[in-house]
C-alpha cells in the first residue's frame, strides 16, 4: 500500500517508515520538520507540510495515491503541554481534525495512530495496566491524545477503521544503525543518561526517591522502538473499516530510574553521576503495560530487553557524530 506516514521525519515514525517498506509497502513521509530530523527520511517519498493545511494534506494524498495512514505528527513533551496547553491542541486535536477529514474526503478509511499512556494519568500502580483502565489524563498533552482517539473512534460513523497504539516509554535505536532517537532538546531517560555516560552532560537527575517501589525511584515500561515499529505493521494489517480498536504497547515489565542508570553504567562501562532532586509534579510512581490484549488480537509480542535497548542507543550515539568515537 501507499502510507501516508504523518510525522515520519521524527523518532517513531522513522522507523515505522523502515518497518512498512521492509514489509512491502511504500512509505511516504509527511513531515514539517519542526522536531523532525530530514535524514531521517530513507525509505520512501518524503513532502513537506504541516499536519493542519488541509490542502497541503490532500494534495499530497492525491499525487501519491493514498490508502492508509499512519499518524504520529503532534507535539509530545508533557510538560512543554502543562506551560502552552493551545499549542498542544492545536496540532494534536486541531491536525487530527484536518487529516480526518482529508481521509473522509478522499475515501481513506485506514489509520493508525500513535498514542500514548499517558492518557491514563495517575492509574499507575502495582498491577499492569489494561486498555480497559479508564483514560483519566492529568497533561494537556495526554487529554490531546485522548481527544483524538475519541475524534477516530468516532469517525467509525463513516467508515473509518482505526487502531490507536498506546506506548508506554520507546527506547532504542535502529539494529542497523542508520536512524535512532535525536531529539532537541532531549528529555528521556535513556539517552540522557548515555549523554551523561558520553560526558555531554555532567550528570542525570533522579526526580525523587520516596515513591512506593522497590527502590523509591519511578518504574516505567520500556519497550524498542523497533518492537512498536513492528507492532505498527501488524497493525495496519488488522484495520477494519468501520471499527475501532486500542491496544497497550509495553514488554508487561518495568525498570526503576535507578536500574536503568545501573544498566548504562555496566552496558558502557563508563561512570554516570546521578544527582537526586525533588518529584516532578505528575510523575505518577508505576506505568506498567498489561499487552496482553495487543499480543491476542495482532499476534505481538515485544521481543527486545532493556540491555537491547541501551546498547542500540549507544551504538547509535557513539557512531553519529554525538560524541568523539575515539573516547567509546
Amino acid at each position: 500500500m501507499q502510507v501516508l506516514v504523518t510525522g515520519g521525519a521524527g523518532y517513531v515514525g522513522s522507523h515505522c517508515a523502515k518497518a512498512l517498506a521492509a514489509a512491502g509497502h511504500v512509505p511516504v513521509v509527511y513531515d514539517n520538520l519542526a522536531t523532525g530530523n530530514r535524514w531521517a527520511v530513507r525509505y520512501g517519498p518524503f513532502e513537506h507540510g504541516d499536519i493542519t493545511d488541509l490542502t497541503r494534506l490532500t494534495a499530497v494524498m492525491d499525487k501519491h495515491r493514498i490508502e492508509a495512514v499512519m499518524h504520529f505528527a503532534a507535539l509530545s513533551d508533557v510538560g512543554a503541554s502543562t506551560s502552552d496547553p493551545l499549542a498542544y491542541y492545536a496540532v494534536n486535536v486541531v491536525g487530527t481534525h484536518r487529516l480526518l477529514v482529508a481521509m473522509r474526503a478522499r475515501g481513506i478509511t485506514r489509520i493508525v495512530f500513535s498514542s500514548t499512556c499517558a492518557i491514563y494519568g495517575m492509574a499507575g500502580r502495582s498491577s499492569a495496566l489494561g486498555e480497559d483502565t479508564p483514560a483519566l489524563p492529568i497533561s494537556p498533552y495526554g487529554q490531546s491524545k485522548n481527544t483524538a482517539e475519541r475524534m477516530i473512534a468516532d469517525s467509525a460513523v463513516w467508515g473509518l477503521g482505526g487502531v490507536a497504539l498506546r506506548y508506554f516509554n520507546a527506547a532504542g535505536a535502529d539494529e542497523d544503525g542508520e536512524i535512532g532517537e535525536a531529539h532537541e532538546p532531549e528529555t528521556h531517560l535513556i539517552p540522557l543518561v548515555l549523554h551523561a555516560a558520553a560526558g555531554l552532560r555532567p550528570d542525570i537527575k533522579i526526580f525523587g526517591r520516596d515513591y512506593p517501589t522497590r527502590d523509591g525511584t519511578c518504574v516505567r515500561d520500556y519497550i524498542h522502538v523497533a518492537d512498536l515499529a513492528a507492532a505498527h505493521v501488524q497493525a495496519l494489517q488488522r484495520v477494519e473499516p468501520g471499527q475501532f480498536a486500542a491496544y497497550n504497547l509495553g514488554t508487561g515489565s518495568g525498570s526503576s530510574v535507578l536500574e536503568v542508570i545501573d544498566a548504562v553504567r555496566r552496558i558502557c562501562g563508563r561512570p554516570v553521576v546521578a544527582i537526586e532532586a525533588a518529584r516532578r509534579p505528575g510523575d505518577p510512581p508505576e506505568l506498567v503495560a498489561d499487552p496482553a490484549r495487543a499480543h491476542a488480537a495482532l499476534g505481538f509480542t515485544a521481543s527486545l530487553t532493556l540491555d537491547d535497548m541501551i546498547e542500540s542507543a549507544w551504538r547509535f550515539l557513539v557512531n553519529h557524530g554525538n560524541m568523539d568515537p575515539r573516547r567509546a
